[in-house]
């Protein structure tokens, strides 16, 4: 045998190097693609601050070969037969994949005279067969594939774990790219993407070898985290062997009520923790500008404790003692609240809930930020609850603005409102966080015009979902918003247009396709109906569709007749409320502007200031 074929391989290499017109197929055994949002807002919010670290507006294009390299991390590579399979690092690749996917279709939206030829990373054409690099014989990942790259809209339901998290973690990036690179320097950050981001390349020619470098890589045993890192400088600190005993089974105790949650919760913790509680300073907006507090907290923490450990009490034997007795527990405890309150709804953290259902992951420093160590439960609960309610009206505000709901967009204010809120009482929580919504430069005006669109999707599932359970809560019906909201039962809900996709029967309204398109996509032609439903009554007139409504959600019932009839729960709210409810027997492009109106006051009906005054009297 060739003693090459034993020989194992390790190179830095570009992503250009790796992906251009490379095949690579992937093993069975980690064939799922399991990255989540906060995975590739990480990315993102990495690549941009890096970028943006070299970047100046006078550079020339070929300076960005002198930028700096970005390291991603290693892939482990299995070279038989003239094919590489990937044994560790389809993560990576395939997100890079989706990313650079967006960035060719971002090319094409912005109009770039010069467009950056990106194809040959995404997939390869022989012989006019295209294939994508990524070449997994899967045909539902193909289609997927195929039509995020054409950028077009693709339904995962119903299809398996991968496809579902593709197209999720697509529009994660379109949501979350951040605006400051759609301009002049895209073209910049797609070649610095290309040239300067590294992947360190570990090629084995044996599944025995590849199989035992995947296992070493994933043992977690063999590599301190910045968590373990951490305890073992506080514990070094402490007066006596007999103390760091003690406080190792109180470290360990709490870290694994932590991984109860997901074995990443414990480095989210320190994160959060350290950012809400003790952090002074950001990166400045500006380019070229050095990470301080919060950024460095984001990627050792361990070490910024270390740095800082005089700015934030570490000084005697007794501090660390206590930073750890005291004040570690006592936040652990908070923090699982939140976790508990995410994963099972309750009436009491609701709002925390109903965020953590959007995707949103900024908001965990503001929770903790005003909560004190002689908090008790009842006033932590309390101020979860109205920092909550903030974050989720602050979502919903942007939302229906078209705002962005970025890192990049929103971190320096969120940092800043950190500060703000830290230590705060209930009382001065609640005036501040109601003078901070006044004075937004978004407010829920913008409904006036919200639709539907290929990147909101599951902001609008949401949004009508809450104004689904709003309305029956207030009518005394039995009703759960997690029921609108679950993937996991036989006929989840699903966005219904109450107009057929067939512009024909409305050419005597419409003189352009474009303009039905448009007001059929407005939030108030939309309702959540099972699955099953459309595919049955979808491509018929609404006024065949109406009968059918009856038996549906409030929302949908009360587009008929009957709905207003022998339901006092609902004519009593009706009437209270003074929102304009009533049937529609047939339903014009009027009536989608009608409707539009009711949603946006039965938002203001949610989102109203008094609901801050209503926690404080709990």
């Amino acid at each position: 045998m060739d003693d090459t074929r034993k020989q194992i391989i390790a190179n830095d290499r570009t992503v250009s190097y790796l992906l251009n017109e490379k095949k690579y197929t992937i093993d069975f055994f980690q064939r799922e693609y399991r990255w989540r949002r906060k995975h590739i807002e990480e990315l993102i919010s990495d690549l941009e601050a890096k970028f943006f670290s070299n970047y100046k507006e006078y550079h020339e294009l070929p300076q960005v070969k002198s930028y700096s390299r970005y390291y991603l991390g290693p892939i482990v590579l299995c070279e038989k037969k003239g094919q590489l399979s990937i044994i560790d690092g389809q993560q990576r690749l395939t997100s890079l994949t989706l990313l650079l996917m967006y960035l060719n279709n971002l090319q094409k939206e912005l109009l770039i005279k010069k467009p950056v030829t990106i194809e040959s990373l995404i997939f390869s054409d022989v012989y006019s067969m295209k294939s994508f690099n990524l070449n997994i014989d899967e045909r539902e990942r193909k289609e997927c594939m195929e039509a995020l790259y054409k950028g077009n809209d693709y339904q995962p339901n119903g299809k398996d774990e991968t496809v579902t998290n593709i197209v999720d973690r697509y529009h994660d990036i379109q949501e979350l790219f951040p605006e400051e690179v759609k301009n002049d320097s895209l073209p910049f950050f797609m070649y610095w993407l290309k040239d300067n981001v590294i992947l360190v390349e570990i090629i084995t020619h044996s599944d025995e070898d590849a199989y035992t470098i995947f296992e070493t890589m994933n043992d977690r045993g063999l590599n301190l985290t910045s968590t373990e890192m951490l305890k073992g400088y506080l514990l070094s600190n402490l007066a006596s062997d007999e103390q760091k005993h003690e406080l190792n089974d109180i470290w360990k105790e709490n870290i694994r009520k932590l991984h109860e949650y997901g074995d990443d919760k414990d480095s989210e913790f320190f994160k959060t923790w350290l950012r809400a509680k003790h952090a002074v300073s950001i990166r400045p907006g500006k380019r070229g500008a050095a990470n301080e507090d919060f950024e460095k907290i984001g990627t050792r923490f361990h070490n910024w404790v270390r740095d800082k450990r005089k700015s934030i009490g570490l000084q005697s034997p007794g501090d660390f003692h206590s930073f750890i007795t005291r004040e570690f527990q006592f936040f652990v405890k908070v923090y699982r609240m939140i976790f508990s309150a995410e994963e099972t709804y309750s009436e009491e953290l609701e709002h925390i809930y109903y965020i953590s259902k959007r995707g949103f992951t900024l908001h965990y420093p503001l929770l903790l930020a005003p909560i004190t160590l002689d908090d008790d439960d009842a006033t932590i609960k309390k101020k979860l609850a109205l920092v909550s309610r903030f974050v989720e009206t602050l979502i919903v505000y942007r939302s229906v603005n078209y705002r962005t709901l970025g890192y990049s967009a929103l971190r320096y204010t969120i940092f800043s409102l950190v500060k703000e809120l830290r230590d705060n009482s209930v009382e001065e929580l609640a005036a501040l966080l109601k003078e901070k919504i006044l004075a937004f430069d978004e407010d829920l005006s913008g409904m006036k015009n919200f639709g539907l669109h290929q990147q909101n999707k599951r902001f609008v599932h949401l949004l009508l979902a809450r104004i689904t359970y709003h309305i029956e809560k207030q009518s005394n019906l039995n009703s759960r918003f997690e029921d609108y909201i679950r993937k996991d039962i036989k006929k989840p809900y699903e966005i219904e247009h109450l107009w057929a996709d067939n512009y024909d029967m409305f050419k005597d309204e419409f003189d352009q396709r474009d303009e039905f398109d448009t007001y059929r996509n407005m939030i108030g032609a939309l309702v959540l109906i099972p699955r099953g439903f459309n595919q049955s009554y979808g491509d018929l007139p609404y006024e065949e569709k109406l009968p059918h409504y009856y038996g549906q959600n409030l929302l949908v019932r009360s587009l008929n007749e009957q709905c207003y009839h022998r339901n006092p729960g609902f004519v009593q709210y009706m009437n209270q409320s003074g929102l304009p409810l009533k049937a529609y027997e047939h339903f014009t492009k009027n009536d989608v502007i009608e409707r539009q109106t009711l949603y946006q006051n039965i938002c203001e009906e949610i989102y109203h200031l008094d609901g801050f005054d209503d926690i404080l009297r709990r």
